[in-house]
This record gives structure tokens, C-alpha cells and sequence, in this order.
């Protein structure tokens, strides 16, 4: 007999474990960051530095899965700082295009080596092999739980 989803306590077990494990990692990089800055801006500089290129809002709002309006306060933060660059798009002028700007660069340097102890002591403490191990099946829940 399964268990009815309400009552699964190898779901709930599962689902928080998650919850609570990213409310801890989000809470020691918010430690470790530079001065002002949020985790959500690291993301965001980390994303145009692994992968380069113009994003417009929207794009960045579906790819975080945030709200526009939420992703528009972060890169208006962003750009405060002189992190990111934004544009209008020349073919669409409803359209506004966001890219890494120099100092967004040096920004998402700096913030990935202040927060690089806090991944050195993860690794340690699990162990590089065990790492690889889960890794695969995180890849696969984060793909099961992105589909709509």
C-alpha cells in the first residue's frame, strides 16, 4: 500500500531536506558576501560571466524563476552599481537588454572568492567523491521539478 501524497514521509522528508539545506547555503554565501551584496546579484553576475551575452528581463526572471518585477528590482540594484549594463533593445522598444558591465565582472570575482570557503568547507566535510555521487540526482530532481 503507498502512502497517499499527504502523508508520504519520504516526500516530506525529501522536500525538507531542500528547503531547509538552500535556507542554510543561502544564509552562509549572504555571510561571506561582499558589502551590499544579496546572493540574488551573485546569481545574476555569475550567470553573465559563465555564459556572457545579452538577457532581457523576462529572460532572466524565467531562467532564475522569479517575477519580472522581482528580477527588475535586482538588476536596477545591479546597475545602481555599475554591475550591469542596460540597453533598449534596437528591435523592440518595448524591450530592454541587460549585459555584465566590467565592474560586474571584478564584482562576481571578488564575490566568488570571498564566497569560496564556504564551498572548501562543504567539500570537505562530504568529501569530493561523495559530492560527484549526489550530483547526478540533484541534476535530475532539479530537471523533474522544472518541468511545468
Amino acid at each position: 500500500m503507498t502512502a497517499s501524497p499527504v502523508n508520504d514521509p519520504l516526500g516530506i522528508a525529501l522536500f525538507s531536506e531542500i528547503t531547509m539545506a538552500d535556507q542554510l547555503a543561502r544564509a552562509q554565501l549572504a555571510r561571506h558576501l561582499p558589502g551590499g551584496m544579496e546572493v540574488s546579484h551573485f546569481t545574476v553576475l555569475n550567470h553573465f560571466a559563465r555564459l556572457g551575452g545579452e538577457k532581457t528581463p523576462a529572460q532572466l526572471a524565467r531562467i532564475f524563476h522569479v517575477t519580472k518585477a522581482a528580477m527588475t528590482n535586482t538588476l536596477g540594484k545591479l546597475s545602481e552599481a555599475g554591475y550591469v549594463h542596460i540597453r533598449p533593445d534596437w528591435d523592440d522598444a518595448r524591450k530592454k537588454r541587460v549585459s555584465l558591465s566590467p565592474a560586474g565582472q571584478a564584482a562576481r570575482d571578488a564575490a566568488a572568492e570571498a564566497i569560496a570557503p564556504v564551498f572548501e568547507n562543504v567539500v570537505r566535510e562530504l568529501g569530493a567523491e561523495r559530492i560527484k555521487t549526489i550530483l547526478p540526482i540533484l541534476r535530475e530532481l532539479r530537471a523533474a521539478l522544472d518541468k511545468p
